[in-house]
């Protein structure tokens, strides 16, 4: 029997620089699968946070495509992780710079 919707799933912060070492922005990840399970979009399984990437083990709601529950959950973290970072860690922040015109900063 095959189970629909079930995935695991990695992210990774850009370069793979140890973003993630602050117990802040795990927190903001937390509160993001908190949300999403509230909402009933998704039911987790399992996850970890590793200093530069996380991963999860996780079914979505089979009214959602894969590629927009993804791309819509990873938007809200890296959005506010940044801007965090911003306000407070000004260096970092610069240091995520990837030469884009139509976007300055980049997170995942």
């Amino acid at each position: 029997m095959m189970i629909k919707n079930f995935y695991f799933f990695t992210a990774t912060v850009l370069e793979w620089k140890p973003i993630l070492k602050f117990d802040k922005y795990k927190d903001i990840i937390i509160e993001s699968f908190k949300f999403l399970v509230k909402s009933e979009r998704v039911r987790i399984f399992a996850f970890v946070i590793m200093p530069n990437h996380f991963h999860t083990v996780w079914k979505i709601d089979k009214g959602l495509e894969k590629s927009d529950f993804q791309r819509d959950s990873m938007k809200y973290t890296g959005q506010t992780i940044l801007r965090d970072l911003k306000l407070n860690h000004i260096e970092i922040h610069r240091s995520l710079y990837v030469g884009a015109k139509d976007r300055n900063y980049q997170f995942w």
